[in-house]
Formats: structure tokens, C-alpha cells, sequence
């Protein structure tokens, strides 16, 4: 490590030494090679971009999954005198406009988003003029498909990489099993030695699982805690309403506890974030809303009250505690109650053979290019939104279908002083080019509606040059400029296909994923109820096998072994009447009715169709979510037999 980067690491972060593996990272970095760095949550994966990023020419572009992870990071990068900045869904017009502003001008080195902002037609045109030396995905195991929390438009960032000449990307993530880390690298081109992995093990984390039938979990939580009172923790549960209720009764107990969820206000929250990171709350009780980019250092407990949703999902939520090196305690209140449902969630994801005939019917009846509006498409196809566009990525794998662009179809302005004054600021060609967008606009009362191919026939302009005026008057506060419905052109690239034959094969395709999502909940099942050391089993499903025996401090090695309780059974299916529950949705349905339509109503999972016929009120819906949906569906082909 050169002197010049450790005197920049105590310039910028007061440390006297990097890290495990930061400094190999950031080197790699300075030296132009892309890479990556699979850390255990906590250990510093930020500043492996953050660093680079002061030295870099360019701007250093970071792709971010969430809001409250962008913002968390964005206020401690400033706090380092860094220039950084986000755009994201939460900023007025003029917000936007001054970041973009800063970055065009260089004075912003660091430019956080979500991946849905590169969607984003007019994102994109701004970002074709601006000079970029990083790409930064954090998260980065959401491109595979093999990961955790597999993200269809992750897919396309090596794409954009590309279509943007960004010379480096660098990958961050902190749970990633060998099959996805090489997944990660192959689709970035990373080389296998610029791929750093650090230990996955904490020796101060002490895992535990406890066998803790529903009804006694409060009890066994409290008990729990008694010993812990003052101290700073996070309990998480599944749902919303679990949130409240467990806060509302360790509060009843004294215990300095609140709720935290999405369904809050965001100011809500905020102000519970600040209140937990100051130790003015001692414990949050949340779901996986909360914690992603929490620093707080002295997180002395994490409680799972509900089943993680997989291993990784775990494995990055106890990785919240003990950031300090001190003994932490992560605690499992495990059962089997919910299992059914965690499964029954994963059978909703998966398309019918039907829907994907669908949206392939409509592939071939296209002329070469094919256009569409993905919400329309999710409504008309009745495929779940993420599962659509997982669907369109496996289209683009085979080689059906290219992805051209994608446009806003509707472009609005409002003129904010007047037209004569708008052009009075313009002359010679400008001002009659500006002049020419006004005079073929379709205007109603406060609105114009920009009309692409009358201006096309007016003055021959090229859409991309009517958009950049377009941001241009807006950015000057001249117009408000609103877009709506997001439309994606593909060029079809193999017109006549065997319909049948590809259908089957998308649908293996799906059923093979949601296999192997079952698979990662039988898993997790099977690692809370294993008698082998907790902390060995989780650093080798990470692929860290430098931990050669058992840890000595987790409830296994301690000689408690979970033992699950059984799950009472539901009445047998032969003992309920179909007819009273199908009856109503039938009718609904109408002809659209399917064995798998019907037994998905009957688990409660939604479908667009579902949303649209609002199902939650009809009689039977969700009444059998607690039963395996391959029995439902089943008791359901035999009825309809």
C-alpha cells in the first residue's frame, strides 16, 4: 500500500490503517482495474469506493437498492468533506435539477442511485454527457440469479457500463455463496484475482437458536432481555402488525422499545432512526425496513422473532450487531408455524404456462419491434411485476429480444411565466426550434402535451434533441415538465418460434427457481435445527473455511440443540367444503379460472388479476394460506376435474 493512499485514509477518515482486504481493494482500484469485495456486513465495504473516488478523474457512480441505505451513506460521506449527492423519488424538481448541475460541473464526485433511475429516459440522456470513471453496485449479489434477493434490472447494468464507457465497476456485497460471486464476476469481467474475500467469521457474535412454540414467544423474549436492560438491540419480525404489538408489549414492561416499519410516515422514521443511533430508544423492533447502512457500533443484541427470510437474509441482519468488536448475542426464536406460507409466497412468484404464452403470442404477432408498457403488459398477462421482468431478462438470455430504449410516451409542460418571455430569453434558430415545440404541442388548460411526430413533420427534430431542450427550459424554471408511462422498445431478433416448446421451456425455468427458493427455506430450517456449530455452518455456507472447528460460544457448541416445535395440523382438506370457498371467486373469474388461479385465491397470494377484481373482500381468500399450496392445488384439479 503506497504512503500517498494511507495519508489519504487519515485525511479523509482519520484512520492510521485500512481494514482485512480494504486496502487490496481500494489499490486495485487506483491502479484502473475493476474488482470486487465480498465483506461480512459492517466491515467497511463503503469506503472501497469512497476512498478511489476522491483520487478518480471522474464522477464515481454508485447503484444503490435502497433509499434509506443512499441516505445513510450520503450524510457520512459529506461528514468527511467529500461532495456527493443523491437523485432519488423524495426531491422537488429543483432538488434534482441542482444535483445534476453539480455533477455536470464535476463539483459532485460521488452520484448515489437506485438501479430503476437508469430506466429512466431522461436520467439516462443527462448522464450520456457526463464523464464517468466508477461504477459502484452495492448489493451487487441482486444480479444473480442465484443470490438472495435477485433483482431483474441488476441484469442490465453490465449494459449500461458499457453504453456509458465506464471504464471500472467495482461489486460490493456481504452475502454471497461461491456459485453467485462467480456469477458477479463473470457478468462484470471481473478477474478472479481482483475478487477479495475476507473472513466470513465474528468471533464475538454468539448465535443462538432457541425451539419456541408462538404463543410463548413473548414470555421467552422478555425473559431474555431481563438481563440486557439498557442496552441497544434489534428485534425483527416479519409483518407490520407484529412490529407494533411486540413493541407495545416490551414497552408495557418497561423496557425503551419502539416499533419501526415502511408503513410509517417517513418522518416517523427518521425520527426513530435518530433516536436509536443517539441511545434515546434502546431497542427497535422492525422489520427488514430497518438497518440497512445503520453504523451504530454498539448494537449489543439481534433477535430474530420471526424466521429470517433465508440464510443470507440472516446472516447481513445479525451482522448488525457488535460492529465494535465487543460480545454480542443473536438469538433465533425458531418454529415451523409460518412454514407453509414463507413457501406459499414463493408459488405466487411463478408464472402459469398460459401467461407466458401470453406475452410470447405477443413477441410474434409484433413487426420487429416490440413495445411495451410493463405495468399494461403485468396486468394483461396476470404475471407478477418482478416476475414479468424476470421473464423479458430470460427472453434477452435466449436471444428472442434485444433491448433497444426506453421512452416516456408522454411528455408535459407546463410554461411557468409565458411563451413570448420563454422565447424572449432564445434567438436565431434556438428560439424558432423553441418556438416550433410550442406551436405543436397539444394544449389544454394549464397542460401541453408534447406531440413528437407533428414537431418531427415541422421542423425534422430528432426526439433526443426535443428532450434535452425540454430539461433545459425546466432546469431554467421556465416550464414544469412532468413524464408519465414508462414504455420499453425491443427489437425482435428471432420473429417465429416454436410457441409450445418455448413456453415449456420459460416455465421449467421458473419452476427450477422457485425450487430452489424452497430449497433456501429448507435450508434455513435445517441450519437452525442442526446439532453442528452454528458459526462454523454459516462462515462455510459463505465459502470461509478458514474456521476448522467448532466456535466454543454458540448454543450448539453450549449443548443446546433446537428443537423445533411441531406445528399443529389444519383440519384435513376432505373435511372443507369447496364450493362455499370457490364459489364466489369462480364467478369472479369467469372463464379466466384455473386450478392454479383458484388455489393461489385460497393461499392469499395476489395476482395482478386479483388486485384488479379486489379479492381481499370476497369470501375465501386466504382462508387455506396456512396449507401447502401443492396439497391446495390438488384438492382444487380434483374438484375441477
Amino acid at each position: 500500500m503506497s504512503e500517498q493512499t494511507t495519508q489519504l485514509l487519515s485525511q479523509y477518515f482519520g484512520f492510521s490503517q485500512f481494514r482485512p482486504g480494504q486496502g487490496e481493494v481500494v489499490a486495485n482500484i487506483l491502479q484502473g482495474q475493476s474488482a470486487a469485495a465480498i465483506f461480512p456486513t459492517g466491515a467497511g465495504k463503503s469506503l472501497c469506493y469512497q476512498l478511489p473516488a476522491t483520487q478518480l478523474p471522474h464522477l464515481t457512480l454508485v447503484v444503490s437498492p435502497l433509499l434509506a441505505l443512499m441516505q445513510d451513506q450520503l450524510e457520512f460521506i459529506k461528514s468527511k468533506g467529500i461532495s456527493a449527492a443523491s437523485i432519488d423519488s423524495t426531491q422537488t424538481r429543483e432538488q434534482a435539477n441542482a444535483v445534476m448541475k453539480g455533477v455536470r460541473e464535476g463539483t459532485i464526485k460521488i452520484l448515489m442511485i437506485s438501479v430503476e433511475r437508469l430506466n429512466n429516459e431522461r436520467f439516462r440522456q443527462f448522464l450520456s454527457g457526463v464523464p464517468v470513471s466508477l461504477l459502484v453496485v452495492d448489493e451487487a449479489h441482486c444480479i444473480s440469479e442465484w443470490g438472495h434477493n435477485f433483482r431483474p434490472d441488476y441484469l442490465k447494468l453490465p449494459q449500461y457500463r458499457r453504453e456509458f464507457n465506464i471504464p471500472q465497476a467495482l461489486l460490493l456485497t456481504a452475502t454471497a455463496t461461491s456459485q453467485v460471486i462467480e456469477d458477479m464476476g463473470r457478468k462484470f469481467d471481473i478477474e478472479p484475482q481482483n475478487i477479495t474475500l475476507t473472513g466470513f467469521y465474528r468471533p464475538n457474535l454468539n448465535l443462538a437458536v432457541d425451539g419456541v412454540a408462538s404463543e410463548q414467544k413473548i414470555p421467552h423474549l422478555l425473559s431474555w432481555l431481563a438481563p440486557k436492560a439498557g442496552q441497544s438491540g434489534i428485534v425483527y419480525v416479519t409483518l407490520q402488525q407484529t412490529a407494533e404489538k411486540v413493541a407495545q408489549q416490551l414497552a408495557a414492561q418497561g423496557i425503551n422499545a419502539q416499533a419501526y416499519h415502511a408503513g410509517m410516515n417517513s418522518d416517523v422514521r427518521q425520527s426513530i432512526q435518530q433516536q436509536f443511533m443517539q441511545g434515546k430508544i434502546n431497542v427497535i423492533v422492525a422489520t427488514i425496513a430497518f438497518g440497512m447502512g445503520i453504523d451504530k457500533s454498539d448494537i449489543r443484541f439481534v433477535v430474530h422473532y420471526d424466521l429470517p427470510k433465508s440464510i443470507e437474509n440472516y446472516a447481513q441482519e445479525i451482522g448488525r450487531a457488535g460492529r465494535d468488536g465487543a460480545s454480542s448475542d443473536c438469538l433465533v426464536l425458531a418454529n415451523r408455524d409460518n412454514l407453509n406460507v414463507l413457501e406459499n409466497f414463493v408459488y405466487g412468484d411463478t408464472p402459469e404456462s398460459s401467461a407466458i404464452a401470453y406475452v410470447l403470442e405477443q413477441i410474434a404477432i409484433s413487426e420487429g419491434q416490440w413495445e411495451i408498457v410493463q405495468n399494461s403488459l403485468s396486468s394483461q398477462s396476470n404475471i407478477r411485476l418482478l416476475s414479468l421482468k424476470t421473464l423479458l431478462v430470460y427472453l434477452e438470455i435466449l436471444g428472442i429480444i434485444k433491448p433497444l430504449y426506453s421512452y416516456f410516451a408522454e411528455y408535459k409542460y407546463k410554461v411557468l411565466s409565458s411563451e413570448a418571455q420563454v422565447l424572449a430569453s432564445f434567438n436565431g434558430e434556438r428560439q424558432d426550434f423553441v418556438k416550433a415545440i410550442f406551436n405543436s404541442s397539444d394544449k389544454a388548460k394549464l397542460w401541453a402535451t408534447i406531440n413528437f411526430d407533428t414537431l418531427n413533420n415541422q421542423y425534422s427534430s430528432g426526439r433526443s434533441r426535443v428532450i434535452t431542450a425540454l430539461d433545459y427550459l425546466d432546469q431554467q424554471s421556465m416550464i414544469e415538465l412532468q413524464t408519465k408511462q414508462m414504455t420499453q422498445v425491443y427489437q425482435v431478433l428471432v420473429p417465429k418460434f416454436n410457441l409450445e416448446k418455448l413456453t415449456q421451456k420459460l416455465a421449467t425455468r421458473f419452476i427450477d427457481k422457485e425450487g430452489s427458493e424452497i430449497k433456501r427455506i429448507h435450508h434455513l430450517l435445517d441450519f437452525f435445527a442442526s446439532d453442528k456449530c452454528l458459526s462454523q455452518q454459516l462462515s462455510h455456507y459463505f465459502s470461509d473455511f478458514t474456521v476448522t472447528g467448532p466456535c466454543e460460544h454458540c448454543s450448539v457448541c453450549a449443548g443446546k440443540v433446537a428443537q423445533l416445535p411441531v406445528t399443529p395440523q389444519p383440519a384435513p382438506l376432505a373435511t372443507l367444503d369447496y364450493h362455499q370457498l370457490t364459489n364466489a371467486i369462480c364467478e369472479k373469474l369467469g372463464d379466466k379460472q384455473s386450478p392454479i388461479l383458484i388455489s393461489r385465491f385460497l393461499c392469499g397470494l395476489t395476482t395482478p388479476i386479483f388486485t384488479r377484481l379486489r379479492v381481499r373482500s370476497i369470501q375465501g381468500f386466504a382462508r387455506l394460506e396456512t396449507y401447502p399450496f401443492s396439497e391446495v392445488t390438488t384438492w382444487v384439479k380434483a374438484h375441477l376435474a
